[in-house]
């Protein structure tokens, strides 16, 4: 299993000296403001590959409600793929609850669909760049749409593409007291994971049920990557017990 951690692409060294195979930054830090070919330079540079990437589309360009301009969501999406596509990346999260969070007295119907027609053209991008998008469910205090693995996967469902996916985030999961095994029932939709423990902290540090949840995963032969999207309290210090936690409990998961 490869196990990864989402955070800068400044911090890979602190990273791959930790043992984790892959860093996971955000699709904004390739819209920094530098010209891109030096953020290039600084990803052929890093020493760990970046394969996914977080973030994905800022709170400002609305994807439900009555401000949607699916014209200028389409532009941003394209270059997006384009930069994460030039820098390694083969999978995008959409978490993004500022951008998909339905405004209070919008139509949740139209919602949904608005929900669907971006992420059809999204897939419209991705079959262009290679990339593939992971929707990610968050839990209810951080997003109104799409809460649970299972909405994620009725969202997938609905857009009907082969490159839209769905993410299984233990932390949303445990906020919501989403049970593990959902994780099984959706197994055949999922293609990535993000983890961290209680108070979002870094694994091992609390009772998330970390043995029961990649018992689960590895009982349906999952494939995918595993990153950690946790609060650190000093990086460098904690990066290494995390991933010795995480293939410890991965070992001896049955």
């Amino acid at each position: 299993m490869q196990f990864g951690v989402c955070t800068g692409i400044e911090n890979a060294e602190i990273a791959r000296s930790a043992g984790f195979a892959f860093v996971e930054p955000t699709v904004r830090s390739l819209h920094s403001g530098k010209d891109f070919s030096v953020i290039q330079t600084l990803h052929a540079a890093a020493g760990l590959p970046t394969p996914t990437f977080n973030v994905f589309v800022p709170g400002e360009l609305k994807i439900t409600g009555p401000e949607v301009d699916l014209a200028k969501l389409q532009i941003y999406v394209a270059e997006s793929l384009r930069r994460v596509k030039a820098v390694g990346g083969e999978l995008v999260v959409f978490g993004s609850g500022g951008a998909r969070n339905i405004p209070d007295g919008f139509s949740r119907d139209a919602a949904w669909q608005q929900l669907i027609d971006f992420l059809g053209m999204t897939a419209d991008e991705c079959d262009k760049s290679g990339v593939a998008i992971a929707i990610e469910p968050l839990n209810r205090k951080e997003s109104n749409v799409i809460n649970s693995v299972a909405e994620g996967v009725k969202l997938a469902k609905a857009v009907d593409r082969p490159s839209i996916r769905v993410l299984a985030d233990l932390y949303h999961m445990e906020e919501d007291a989403e049970p593990t095994d959902t994780v099984v029932a959706n197994a055949a939709w999922l293609t990535h994971v993000h983890v961290a423990d209680s108070g979002r902290l870094s694994p091992g540090t609390g009772t998330y049920p970390y043995a029961k949840f990649f018992h689960y995963l590895k009982s349906t032969g999952y494939s995918g990557r595993i990153a950690v999207e946790c609060k650190w309290q000093d990086f460098e210090v904690e990066a290494g017990p995390a991933v010795a936690f995480l293939r410890k409990v991965w070992d001896k998961a049955g």
